[in-house]
């Protein structure tokens, strides 16, 4: 990739229609008061909106509408230490954002800028709103000063508002070519045997990917959850009951237990139905395709159907415990 490619994108692999978009609003002075981003986690949602307040922001751009990316101002963005940025998010993944967190970016909104054209505001997850919160974010919106940007990110803008949605220019981001990925990481340095398995289980989600090679526990763990579905699919009712009480101990680990374990099972699935789609778990490939020779599509569609319902209650704070006792007691054993 040249450097004008890299410029010309704000140094991100993908999403150029929206790079593009947001530069127009910038070199035509259209920018909106606020924005949302939204996609599956790990696309790069947070990158593009520290991208865009560089862009907004940078006292230097090497052109209208492309961050230099090297002065103290872009850096501070990057690191999400910038007087003019504020970063509103819930305490953890799958937590919640509260009422009193829009309050205080509220009171911060309405203050000008203390070194730049605009504040903004970067309101991560914000799927994990409480009704409080939603509705508190509603007012900031209607009362925005002209010198504030709002930016939203989201898993799904459905799970929103609708008066929320509304105010809001909505970016709709999607996931990249699983090659596309794979070139990208290859390029970055990686062999290609671990640049293809990290590209595909990431699913063309360059942020995840990353993560996936700055972390190396993130990689283990997965290994670790496919060894213990592998273990418990021949596992007695005694033995799946003392799993599920350990599992259901912490609530993100469960949730990130059976993300891993949905992809698993929507591989099964693929391959029953002997799709062309690529696999997730290409490591996996000749113990996902013994699986599938001894199952029928209606079998691995309905455990892929469980681990989605299940993601959804414990949304809704069903029991967690029960919910993993129902989940283990009903897998297959093909």
């Amino acid at each position: 990739m040249t450097t004008s490619l890299i410029t010309d994108n704000w140094n991100l692999t993908g999403h150029e229609w929206a790079v593009d978009m947001l530069r127009k609003h910038i070199i035509h002075g259209t920018t909106r008061h606020a924005y949302l981003f939204s996609g599956p986690p790990g696309l790069g949602r947070r990158t593009l909106a520290l991208r865009f307040a560089q862009a907004l922001n940078c006292p230097t751009p090497l052109s209208l509408g492309i961050p230099c990316g090297t002065c103290r101002d872009c850096k501070q963005i990057e690191s999400m230490k910038h007087a003019d940025l504020t970063v509103i998010q819930s305490e953890s993944d799958g937590g919640i954002l509260k009422v009193d967190q829009i309050r205080e970016a509220r009171r911060t909104l309405i203050l000008k800028p203390y070194m730049s054209k605009y504040r903004v505001a970067l309101f991560l997850r914000f799927h994990e709103a409480n009704d409080n919160a939603a509705n508190a974010l509603l007012k900031t919106l209607e009362e925005a000063p002209s010198y504030a940007v709002l930016i939203l990110t989201a898993d799904n803008p459905e799970q929103l508002l609708p008066t929320i949605l509304s105010r809001c220019e909505v970016l709709r981001l999607r996931p990249l070519a699983v090659e596309d990925v794979q070139r990208e990481l290859e390029r970055r340095g990686l062999e290609n045997s671990r640049a293809k398995l990290i590209a595909h289980i990431s699913g063309g989600r360059m942020g995840y990917a990353i993560r996936l090679i700055e972390d190396d526990s993130l990689l283990d763990e997965r290994e670790e959850k496919l060894n213990d579905l592998q273990r418990l699919i021949a596992a007695s009712r005694v033995e799946k009951f003392a799993y599920a009480d350990k599992l259901s101990k912490d609530k993100d680990a469960m949730r990130q237990t059976i993300l891993i374990w949905l992809s698993y099972w929507r591989d099964v699935m693929l391959r029953t139905a002997q799709a062309e789609t690529p696999l997730v778990n290409v490591d996996r490939n000749v113990e996902i395709e013994s699986v599938a020779g001894a199952m029928s599509l209606s079998e691995s569609r309905r455990v892929a159907s469980a681990l989605e319902t299940a993601l959804e209650q414990m949304e809704r704070n069903v029991n967690p415990r029960l919910l993993a006792e129902v989940l283990l007691l009903d897998l297959p054993k093909p």
